[in-house]
């Protein structure tokens, strides 16, 4: 089974990705596919991470970064209709989903 890794076509990344390989922290199937446009996906999937991290001014911990940012992303594929039984738009199936996976009532 072999993977892949995303990456813009900065020129240090196939040299990087040699030496990764080579001291065997990727795997040798472990392809690299370097595209213009292919992390814009994925980077504007985040944008909406950044307007609500930056008001907060950073977090204390790391563990505390990472729950919140946590919620955020799980809030957000909840709301872009990602989660299997909770259809996208429908606000009163988001709620139950919500209670019940908190176990409080809705």
């Amino acid at each position: 089974m072999s993977s892949v890794a995303n990456a813009d076509q900065h020129k240090a990344y196939p040299s990087a990705f040699a030496t990764l390989q080579e001291e065997k922290a990727l795997p040798p199937s472990t392809q690299l596919r370097q595209n213009k446009c292919l992390n814009n996906m994925i980077e504007q999937d985040h944008r909406f991470l950044q307007r609500l991290i930056k008001p907060g001014l950073g977090f204390k911990s790391f563990n505390t970064a990472r729950r919140t940012i946590k919620g955020y992303e799980a809030m957000h594929m909840m709301r872009k209709g990602q989660v299997i039984g909770v259809p996208k738009g429908d606000v009163l199936a988001q709620l139950n989903f919500m209670a019940q996976i908190l176990g409080v009532p809705a």
